[in-house]
């Protein structure tokens, strides 16, 4: 099973403050121990929201609105992309993140679609394409699912 693991903004990362040099050491520690067991597919972190852009669908028309956004609650600042065996695995894997803001902070979880999930809908034929695009992925050096 994937889990997307989001790590919630705050001010200080919306403002663009840096972490510590003791918590980046911290994190690089938490991030190796998920590599070494074979857990981490994937992980970043994310410029402030001022740096962004979101693009509204709406009928039939898409519009740009340049960052920053306005509810900083709402905003992410990081992720990680867990491949574990339950829901119970990758949340006891996030007890053990180190506190990742100066003060409170807020990690969600939340479990990555997989082809089976989609029902009769997921054709044979649409099945062949994902299974191609991964392919291509994969053969770019592109982190694998």
């Amino acid at each position: 099973m994937k889990f997307m693991i989001l790590l919630k903004a705050d001010k200080n990362t919306e403002a663009g403050v840096m972490p510590s040099e003791r918590l980046l050491a911290d994190m690089g520690k938490y991030n190796e121990a998920l590599i070494n067991a074979g857990v981490l597919l994937a992980g970043e972190g994310l410029h402030p929201s001022s740096k962004g852009a979101r693009v509204r669908f709406s009928d039939g028309k898409r519009t740009v609105i340049e960052g920053p956004f306005p509810e900083v609650k709402e905003l992410i600042t990081g992720f990680w992309l867990f491949q574990v065996k339950s829901r119970e695995e990758a949340i006891e894997w996030v007890k053990r993140c180190p506190n990742p803001l100066e003060g409170d902070a807020e990690i969600e979880i939340r479990q990555v679609f997989e082809a089976s999930d989609f029902g009769a809908e997921f054709t044979p034929e649409l099945r062949e394409q994902e299974e191609r695009m991964r392919a291509q992925l994969a053969g770019k050096g592109e982190f694998e699912t």
